[in-house]
């Protein structure tokens, strides 16, 4: 799935995001609470019409990534793989309220990078790339 993402606003403790995947459907999401592991989540459907005429309001850059869901272990990862500028950069995710073991992760993995900041889609739109 290709997504394209753009962020109206962004604070430390709440953001609002447009989302359109695959130039078919778009949502909005509002997020709330500091950038750890738990935060509130309101997302809606929005028209695409609506989703494209609000990318005139992105603060920072229009991330634009494909997706792609890995089994693995009875988990599914979030692969995102960046393009344009964040080209390059590929940021693995898994949600789940589940302590997994480390030797219960994919061998595929990179560096750990939950809680830094800087590899926060928010960061990525406002700042572009971390530094390794």
């Amino acid at each position: 799935m290709t997504i394209a993402q753009f962020y109206l606003f962004a604070e430390p403790d709440r953001s609002a995001r447009v989302r359109i995947r695959d130039g078919r459907e778009a949502t909005v999401t509002f997020k709330f609470g500091d950038h750890g592991r738990h935060r509130e989540e309101f997302e809606y459907s929005v028209p695409i019409a609506d989703a494209e005429e609000m990318r005139a309001f992105a603060i920072g850059r229009v991330i634009a990534k494909s997706r792609h869901h890995v089994p693995w272990r009875g988990y599914v990862y979030e692969v995102d793989v960046f393009e344009g500028d964040l080209d390059g950069l590929v940021v693995v995710e898994l949600e789940t309220a589940d302590e997994v073991a480390e030797s219960d992760l994919p061998p595929w993995l990179g560096r750990e990078v939950t809680g830094e900041s800087a590899y926060y889609n928010a960061s990525l739109a406002l700042y572009g790339k971390p530094r390794p």
